[in-house]
This record gives structure tokens, C-alpha cells and sequence, in this order.
């Protein structure tokens, strides 16, 4: 629940399922969302949890072989599960949602210059004429972080270093004035130090700008830093999401507690870092009970029987796991991340927070 914020986009029980060798499997289970506006939501897990399959149901991005085979996507009154053809997505893909991926040279044509491919965005949905979309495109250059925007609107991607390729993909994402910009691990591919400038780009794009952000990432350190609230994803659903410091420092579900440990800053020297031992369940197989059950050294019986329904922790806060039923046993989470917060004050001093330059 969030009173003081407009919901812009309402996803309730979403299924996706992909039709693989004769078979369907089910990438996303069931999963509910909302979005508030000027937010920035983060959504967390292993490669294979669905994170990306997830969000690409916005922006009707899903392969040819994959299908919403339930559930609804509310934007603006409108369903987006019932848009099916590229024309029904004119006007929302780009126009209204738009999405950043992980390697640039994948959204940006090599022959052809940066320019022309963000003056080609600007006019098919604004419909000015050139000279005036060179003008936004130079401007848009310059406002994020393109030196020199106007000698340099004639050069070829090959030119540009890989992080200001990704800052011409997040003009782009941008020429439109989008209302949801999807950052899909944006800066994965990218040094350290690049990362902390691509994403203290964004946060400063976005406080100007108004749009609501969503980040697809496993990279703990850059939540702590962007997110207003966190989604984890496990097995094709979202089993845990709260504000983030309710995530970081008040952790429910056995899997958010795994994630955590994880993190190699809380490392001892001299003893192994923690790993989450086995592998996320297979999509090919029916998942019974909780998903996690068979990674989980604390599972309990109910947990390999039943599927959990959502246990409330506080008004924004819910997990979906049965040790939050009153008649669960009491278990302590990891003596690793005890006193969490207290453990990356010491880390950083700089107020309890991962920050993404130090990791």
C-alpha cells in the first residue's frame, strides 16, 4: 500500500508460459504488481528467477514462442495482455514505457550514426521534422553526459566508449518522455566506476523528469543505492517485496535471507563466503510447495506440500513463505545479517548504505 502515490500500472496474476520442444513451460507464476508514480522499484534474484520475462510483459517484448496465458496488465485503463500486434503497441513501447538493456551494442544499429538513430525515434513519435528533432537529439546528448553533443551527433557507435553508448541508449529510451523507463541490469557490462555515474545518471534523470523507474538487477549494492521498494523474485514469482530497508534489514523469506548472506562485504577473512548450495528449479517440472524448499537447510514439511499465500509484515511489507504462519517454529534468520544495518554502517560510514563505487 502506498496512499500518498498514484498507481500507474497494475499487474494482477500474470502467467507466462513458453512453448519449448512440444512442451509448455511456466516462466511466471501468478505474479501481482503495482507501480506507483515517480517510484523507483527494484526487482532482485538469480538468472532464471524471471526478472526479465516479467517486465517484458509491459512492453509486449516477450519471444515469439512465449504467451501471457493469464492474469492482467492495467495501464492507463488499459489491458496490455490484449494488445497482440505491433500496431497495438504504438503509441505504449518506446512512446509511454520504455526500456534500457544490459549491453548498448545490442540496441544500437552499427552502421548508422548516433544521431540519426535518436532523431529517428523523436520524429516517428512526436512527428516534428528534422531539423527540430536534431535539436532535442543534440539537447538530449548533452543532458546525459555526451561532451561536445553537436561535433559529435555524425559519429558511429564504434566510436563511443561502452558508457557512453549506454548513456546514447538512455537518451533514446528517454526522447519520448516515457512514464516507465525498465532499466534491465544497465550496467552490468560496464566498470565500477562507469556504473556509479550510469546510475547517479539515471536517479538525476529521473528526479527532473518525474518517471517511474523499475530495475531488473542481482547486484545488491546497486538496489541499496536506487530503490524506493524491492521485489525479490524466486522460481518465476515475487516471493518477498517491501520498501528497500524493510528488504536490507528486516528480511522474511529463507530466500532474501540467502541473498543477503551472500554478499561478499560481509565476508570474514580467512572463511569461505557464503553460497546458496543446489540450483533454481526447473520450469520444464510442476513446482509444488515453496519453490525455494529444496535449497532451504531450515524447510519445513509444508514447504515441499503447499504453495504459501502471502503473509503480511507491515503495510508495505510481504512474504510469501510459511514461517511467517503463526503456527510456523520461530527461527532466527542467519547470524550473518543480524544487525545488518549496524554492520554496513561500519563498512561505509556513510549512513548504512552499499555503495556502488565501494564493491
Amino acid at each position: 500500500m502506498n496512499e500518498d502515490k498514484k498507481v500507474i500500472l497494475s499487474a494482477k496474476d500474470v502467467e507466462v508460459k513458453f512453448r519449448v520442444r512440444e512442451k509448455y513451460i511456466t516462466a511466471i507464476r501468478r505474479v501481482s504488481l503495482d507501480l506507483y508514480e515517480g517510484e523507483t522499484f527494484a526487482i532482485v534474484g538469480e538468472s532464471g528467477s524471471g526478472k526479465s520475462v516479467f517486465t517484458k510483459t509491459f512492453t509486449g517484448m516477450l519471444e515469439s514462442n512465449g504467451t501471457i496465458s493469464n492474469g492482467s496488465i492495467i495501464f492507463h485503463d488499459k489491458d496490455l495482455v490484449a494488445l497482440k500486434t505491433e500496431k497495438d503497441w504504438e503509441g505504449i513501447r518506446g512512446a509511454k514505457i520504455a526500456t534500457v538493456f544490459q549491453d548498448p551494442m545490442t540496441s544500437l544499429n552499427p552502421i548508422r550514426t548516433i544521431g540519426s538513430q535518436i532523431t529517428e525515434v523523436i520524429e516517428k513519435h512526436q512527428g516534428i521534422n528534422a531539423e527540430d528533432a536534431k535539436k532535442q537529439a543534440i539537447d538530449l546528448m548533452s543532458r546525459v553526459g555526451i561532451p561536445n553533443a553537436a561535433d559529435r551527433f555524425d559519429e558511429y557507435p564504434f566510436q563511443y566508449s561502452g558508457g557512453m553508448r549506454q548513456r546514447i541508449v538512455i537518451a533514446i529510451a528517454l526522447s519520448c518522455h516515457p512514464e516507465i523507463l525498465i532499466c534491465d541490469e544497465p550496467t552490468t557490462a560496464l566498470d565500477v566506476t562507469i556504473q556509479a555515474q550510469i546510475i547517479q545518471l539515471i536517479k538525476d534523470l529521473q528526479k527532473e523528469l518525474g518517471f517511474t523507474t523499475v530495475y531488473i538487477t542481482h547486484d545488491l549494492g546497486v538496489v541499496a543505492k536506487v530503490a524506493d521498494r524491492v521485489g525479490v523474485m524466486y522460481g518465476g514469482q515475487i516471493i518477498e517485496y517491501g520498501n528497500v530497508d524493510e528488504i536490507f534489514y528486516d528480511p522474511r523469506h529463507p530466500y532474501t535471507w540467502a541473498l543477503l548472506s551472500s554478499l561478499p562485504q560481509l565476508g570474514v577473512k580467512g572463511e569461505d563466503l557464503f553460497f546458496i548450495t543446489g540450483t533454481p528449479p526447473s520450469l520444464y517440472n510442476r513446482i509444488e510447495g515453496d519453490s525455494f524448499a529444496p535449497r532451504n537447510p531450515n524447510a519445513l514439511k509444508i514447504d515441499f506440500l503447499k504453495e504459501p499465500p502471502f503473509f503480511r509484515v507491515t503495510d508495505t511489507h510481504y512474504a510469501k513463505t510459511w514461517l511467517l504462519d503463526p503456527r510456523a517454529p520461530k527461527l532466527e534468520k542467519p547470524e550473518v545479517i543480524r544487525n545488518l544495518h549496524e554492520k554496513i554502517e561500519e563498512m561505509t560510514g556513510k549512513g548504512g548504505a552499499f555503495y556502488v563505487d565501494e564493491l
